[in-house]
């Protein structure tokens, strides 16, 4: 990485910080309090990598759990960090143990029985990401339960009174 892409990193963070709290104060305290996981914890995953890939090679490919665990879980935090969603956004530290675990599976030896793990957090990651969201677009929409209650009732009606098609 060049000056030129760090300093626009930084000046891209700069800019959604000062958008996103518009009309409060801002110093330094406030960059630490939102941009943690950019300013150690990602740089560490990113470290790690960067020892696999650059330093140490194939010899050392049990570096790549602990970066993409730490890569993973600073992304996910920053980003609930920044839109204040950590009821959200919890399922991604399944995820970031799922993505560790398969970047030594891809960049090792590729021993199949890796994938079980793999698969089993990731399923559950996605399954806890997709029943929290849909709960909270639920509760968004309280006002509208009897709608949706409604078009339940009438599709499993209309499931049950369909005639069979011949086979």
């Amino acid at each position: 990485m060049n000056l030129r892409t760090i300093g626009g990193l930084v000046l891209l963070l700069l800019g959604a910080c000062l958008f996103l709290n518009q009309g409060e104060t801002f110093g330094p305290g406030k960059i630490f309090a939102y941009f943690w996981p950019s300013l150690f914890v990602i740089p560490l995953g990113l470290f790690f990598h960067w020892l696999y890939f650059s330093m140490i090679g194939r010899k050392g490919t049990g570096l790549l759990i602990p970066g993409g665990i730490l890569f993973t879980a600073g992304v996910i935090c920053q980003i609930a960090m920044l839109f204040n969603n950590w009821e959200y956004m919890w399922p991604g530290f399944i995820l970031a143990v799922a993505i560790g675990l398969f970047e030594f599976y891809w960049f090792g030896n590729r021993n199949k029985w890796l994938l079980i793990p793999i698969n089993i957090l990731s399923v559950l990651s996605l399954l806890f990401f997709a029943v929290f969201s849909i709960g909270s677009f639920y509760n968004k929409f309280v006002l509208s339960q009897p709608i949706i209650a409604i078009a339940f009732i009438l599709a499993g009606a209309m499931i049950l009174l369909m005639k069979k098609k011949d086979a």
